[in-house]
This record gives structure tokens, sequence and C-alpha cells, in this order.
């Protein structure tokens, strides 16, 4: 891979997960600021034709698709089409790409654990990372964000409610609450499709009824962890990790709006919100551009036909995922990777009916409390807790069944 230094006053932009729902916001605030922003790479799992449907119409120079098999066939396809995007041959050329000198800006999107080393390879070199891959703070935190102090790397979220953390808090603000005024932290939920479903009926929910959030459209793992709120405990651990504070420092509230994506709250009563349509075109710009703000396209809010705005605390019982999130980032270690590994085959396992909506959070407390928590150094420990979690979590699957 041939390296150059980049001159332009263009930003180049890496797009890792460029096929799901944040990669296509991504392209489409690109599209609209061409003279700001040029596409240099574009990296997703097997979405074979609808990336080479991006590579044609958005030119980078590099694409890369994860499955070796849709790789070698996005290569001839490109040729068949005379196309001068470059597919790299292997997953090192990949962490090369991320850090490729030319970079300036990473949208981290990639879902899951297969996130976690480019976007550290991102972070390593530097760059201007938009961070919208949850495991890369939930599985390593306290790693990940060495790293981004050592390599002075700009780390920017773009999750709606930790983008709207960010806004609130003062551009001051270095980890420390204390020395600039900050109470707490107030991170908002919608609620997700059961926030008034009788305890008794969650066990009978479907697939279908879980995906359908009330607000965003995202896609069919997230919408559950949106319906059984851990996608909020998740972003609880990340917020922690963002911002260097401790859970009891986070209050969750439901805001099943949408309207207002997070809150600070200060020393002297003031509370700053961040309010917007729920469109993720809106903090993936704010992170594009900061510090400044450029036109997203987003429908602006309409305060009069808004109507009222509500907010309640969470149900325990009914959201007990929300509860294991902050237990495991207290305990520590690798806890939050147990965590999110559990999540992920139990979820996997709702979807495709081998198991109850009700009991994802009971096997995943389960392997919580079989697991022995064991400190992480490195990324490749991070990788062995998630490994012994998935098999453990499988192999407890069976007593559900």
């Amino acid at each position: 891979m041939e390296l150059s230094q980049n001159t332009s006053t263009v930003k180049q932009v890496l797009i890792l997960g460029s096929t799901g729902s944040i990669g296509l916001s991504t392209l489409d605030v690109i599209a609209q600021h061409p003279d700001k922003y040029q596409v240099f790479g574009l990296v997703a799992q097997s979405s074979l034709d609808l990336m080479l449907a991006q590579c044609l119409r958005y030119s980078p120079k590099y694409a890369f698709l994860q499955n070796a098999t849709s790789r070698q066939q996005l290569r001839h396809k490109l040729k068949e089409q005379n196309s001068a995007v470059e597919v790299p041959e292997s997953e090192s050329e990949l962490d090369q790409l991320c850090a490729h000198p030319d970079v300036n800006y990473v949208m981290a999107a990639i879902v899951g654990a297969a996130g976690l080393k480019p976007t550290l390879a991102a972070v390593r070199a530097g760059k201007r990372v938009l961070l919208a891959n949850k495991e890369s703070l939930v599985t390593a935190g306290n790693l990940f964000m060495k790293e981004v102090a050592a390599a002075g790397a700009e780390l920017l979220p773009i999750d709606s409610e930790h983008n709207a953390i960010f806004q609130c808090l003062p551009a001051t603000y270095r980890g420390q609450p204390a020395t600039c005024g900050v109470k707490k932290i107030l991170l908002t939920a919608s609620g997700g499709p059961f926030r008034e479903t009788p305890i008794e009926q969650l066990a009978t929910v479907t697939p279908a009824q879980a995906v359908a959030h009330p607000n965003w459209s995202m896609g069919r793992k997230i919408s559950v962890d949106s319906a059984s709120l851990m996608n909020k405990g998740l972003e609880l651990i990340e917020a922690c990790w963002l911002f260097n504070v401790s859970p009891s420092f986070v209050e969750v509230v439901i805001h099943p709006e949408s309207v207002i994506h997070s809150m600070v709250e200060y020393v002297d009563g003031s509370v700053i919100a961040q309010l917007g349509s729920p469109d993720m075109r809106t903090p993936i710009a704010y992170g594009l551009a900061w510090p400044s703000r450029i036109e997203a396209s987003v429908t602006p809010l309409d305060f009069v036909k808004l109507g009222q705005l509500r907010f309640e605390s969470p149900d325990l019982l009914r959201f007990p995922c929300l509860r294991l999130a902050a237990e495991a980032f207290d305990v520590g270690g690798s806890a939050c990777a147990t965590l999110n590994a559990a999540n992920e085959v139990a979820v996997d396992a709702f979807l495709n009916g081998n198991l109850r909506f009700s009991q994802i959070p009971s096997l995943i407390e389960q392997v919580l409390q079989e697991i022995e928590v064991v400190a992480i150094g490195s990324i490749d420990e991070v990788f062995q807790a998630d490994r012994i979690a998935r098999l453990e979590t499988q192999n407890r699957l069976a007593e559900f069944l």
C-alpha cells in the first residue's frame, strides 16, 4: 500500500462500517459538502452489492470487505467496471489503511468486536476518530482510553446520547467534573417498544415486535438491545469511560419522545440539554465539523407541534440489563467484555427463535456469575475473555431451550 502525506484542505474520511445505518448517514452528510470532505476508504463486513454501489458512486481510493470471499468478489466486480478503487488483500492491510497518512477522520461504525482492532489502529495513528462502535469502550475501555491519551488522538462520540453530553459539557472539560462545576450526567433513553408492556407479557414478544423501535431506525441487534435497555447499559459504560465518571454519577432517565438526547446538570442548579430530531446525521455532522457546525439536512424541531416532553425513572425489574451493565463496570477487569459477549449471543438466539426475550438478561446474569473476572492488560486478553464468554453462553443456552 503506497503511503503519502495529505496536504489538501479537503478532509479525507475513512468509513468503517460503510454499509450500516451510521455509514449510510455519514456518506449522506459527506455528499452534501464535497468542498470539505472526500471519501478516502470504505470498509464493511460482507455486503458485496451495496459496497460495490458505494464504490461506483463515491469513488474512494480503497474499499475493503472483512469477509475474504466477498472481498475477492468485490475486487473482480470493480475490475469489470474498470474502477480504480483498490481492494487491500488482508486484515493487516486494513490496519495500515486506518493509519494511512492521507486519512484525516475515521468513522468507527463497525458493529461488534470486529470493529475493535481497526478502530484502535486509527487511534494509535492519532486520527480524529468518530466513535460509533460501542465495543471499543465497553470491552476495552481502560486500554482504549490510554491509547487515545498516548497517541493524542481526537475521540469524538457519535452515539446521539454521548454526542449530546459532549455538546453540553464545557469546552474546558478534561475528565474532571468537579473542576468545572459538573454535578451529574443525565443519560436519556426512549424506553423502547416495551416501556409500558406488562412484565408478564415480555416472555411472548416476537423479534418483529422487538426491532420495531418507536423513534429510531437501527439494525436488528441494536433494536433488541434498545428494547431490553441493554443498549442503555452499554452506553452507561461508554459514558463512564468517555467522561471519566462512575455509574453513580450518571442518571438514566426514560424520555419517550427522544427529543432531548441527554443533559448535564451543574452545581449551580443549571441543566443544559441538547435537543434535536432523532436523526443520526446531526451527531455525525458535528463530529465531522467540530468545533464548527455544518448543514446536515435534518428536519428541524417544531416546538409548537412537539407537545409535552415526558420523563420517568427506568424500572429495573422490567429492564435488569441496565443493572447488569452498571455492576459489570464497577467490577472491572473482564466483566464488561463478558457482559457484551453474552448479550450478543443471547440476542442472536432470540432473533433466531431460540430464546425468549425475557430470558436474555437471565442468561447474561448466569454467565456473569459463572465466569471468573480477570485483569485485562492487552487486546488479546479482551478477545480471550470474549471467546470464553461466548462459549459459556452457548453452553448455557441449551438449558433455556
